[in-house]
């Protein structure tokens, strides 16, 4: 079996609500709250969830680009929220992440060999130069761009074009883990396959974690070994992705998998409707925090927090019904 790369353990991301001409606290935005979870080397961990439920903030918080409110994050056994500079300097190297945007994440102002030559600049394993260039020049390779990109723009590229040369700037430190944040949602269906492609053939090559963050049930399932579902800030289902999709035992988790879009017309399904609005992060239910839109809920639901527990065979659910 791959040991374990990433372990979370209990993390949570709240942010500040303030009001007044002073700005005082009168609550928090849960982002995320209480998530544990594990990634092997060489694993891909899906997260899905709707809009709102915390997945971009997990993935941000998990490499200190927000500073976490509690928790504690291991990459390869070290401590990673608590970590001084120095040694965040060095994870850097080893955790990346893609972001949802291809247009915004890169600077208007840099050419492709700039963006992607510019963390090794910074980390000193090259000076700028003949190597230099070479090395951009196999990254660019690797992810399907060609030499003569190196000095063009951004704005000269398509969008799945300027999502290969953000994949590269990811790729060019070597990094053992990958945050890839919505990377394909920004792109038309056949440059999706493209890029999908291009992440599972770098995963086969280099042996390189991903936590794949996106909608798509159907990218997920393809690329993922594990899936996770988030709700309000939570994670309420984290299972191998055949025993997920297969055999799923959250009715959140239920609702979502009975709105993928089948390729059939004439097959019917039993569409599940969740009925409410998502409550709001500030001020999530008890309990539970989805009995306010579950069909099964009872009065153990609106009054205990159900406990993220093992059914067996890594299948972790929050729920008090789960079986």
């Amino acid at each position: 079996m791959s040991e374990v790369l990433l372990e979370v353990n209990n993390l949570k991301k709240y942010f500040p609500i303030t009001r007044g001409f002073i700005k005082s606290k009168v609550g928090d935005v849960k982002a995320v709250d209480d998530v544990s979870l594990f990634i092997k080397e060489g694993e891909t961990l899906g997260i899905v969830g709707e809009s709102g439920c915390g997945k971009s903030t997990l993935g941000r918080t998990l490499l200190r680009l927000y500073d976490a409110t509690a928790g504690e994050v291991r990459f390869r056994g070290k401590d990673v929220l608590n970590a001084p500079k120095d040694q965040i300097k060095e994870l850097r190297k080893e955790m990346q992440i893609v972001f949802q945007d291809p247009y915004s994440s890169l600077n208007p102002r840099m050419t492709v060999s700039q963006i992607v030559g510019e963390a090794l600049v910074e980390h000193g394993l090259y000076r700028k130069g003949k190597e230099l260039d070479d090395y951009v020049v196999e990254i660019m390779n690797k992810c399907g761009l060609a030499r003569y990109h190196m000095n063009r723009y951004p704005h000269e590229f398509s969008g799945g074009q300027r999502q290969r040369i953000g994949v590269a700037r990811a790729l060019a430190l070597s990094p053992s883990f990958i945050v890839a944040d919505e990377p394909v949602s920004a792109l038309d269906v056949s440059i999706q396959s493209q890029v999908i492609n291009l992440f599972t053939d770098l995963q086969r090559e280099l042996n390189i974690s991903y936590m794949f963050i996106s909608h798509d049930l159907g990218v997920v399932r393809y690329i993922s070994h594990r899936v996770g579902v988030m709700y309000l800030g939570s994670m309420v289902e984290l299972a191998d992705k055949n025993a997920l999709f297969d055999n799923s035992k959250h009715p959140y988790t239920q609702a979502l998998l009975s709105a993928i879009p089948h390729p059939d017309p004439t097959m019917k399904r039993d569409r599940i409707i969740l009925e409410g609005d998502i409550p709001s992060p500030a001020n999530p239910p008890s309990g539970c925090k989805f009995h306010t839109r579950c069909m099964y809920v009872e009065d153990i639901c609106r009054e205990e927090v159900p406990e993220f527990r093992d059914l067996g065979g890594e299948h972790f659910v929050a729920c008090h019904l789960a079986k």
